[in-house]
């Protein structure tokens, strides 16, 4: 088992900067893949950005040259730092897990993120 807890949402201006973290607890060393998922009102869930096991990121179109997805040494904690926030980028940011072997995906309670002036 997995838990994940987001923190770091919040109200910024267009063109602003926030930093999300996630802080993992369990299994930690199971983990495969580690990212950040969103959703906007009246919208599906889309990926933002992942990381595997070796280290290979992988980030949406949208939010290329302005999103950083970075995970520490011990692998316990993900962080999301965006820059360049558009309005577009409004959404309910959750961290998301799959562990080796079983495949089990795992979910944050999600971090709500608005980008209003």
């Amino acid at each position: 088992q997995v838990q994940l807890v987001e923190s770091g949402g919040g109200l910024v201006q267009p063109g602003g900067s926030l930093r999300l973290s996630c802080a993992a607890s369990g299994s930690i060393f199971s983990i495969y893949s580690m990212g950040w998922y969103r959703q906007a009102p009246g919208k599906q869930r889309e990926l933002v950005a992942d990381i595997i096991s070796g280290g290979a990121t992988n980030y949406a179109d949208s939010v290329k040259g302005r999103i950083t997805n970075s995970r520490s040494n011990a692998r316990n904690s993900l962080y999301l730092q965006m820059n360049s926030l558009k309005p577009e980028d409004t959404a309910v940011y959750y961290c998301h897990s799959i562990t080796n072997g079983d495949n089990m995906n795992y979910w944050g309670r999600g971090t709500l993120v608005t980008v209003s002036s």
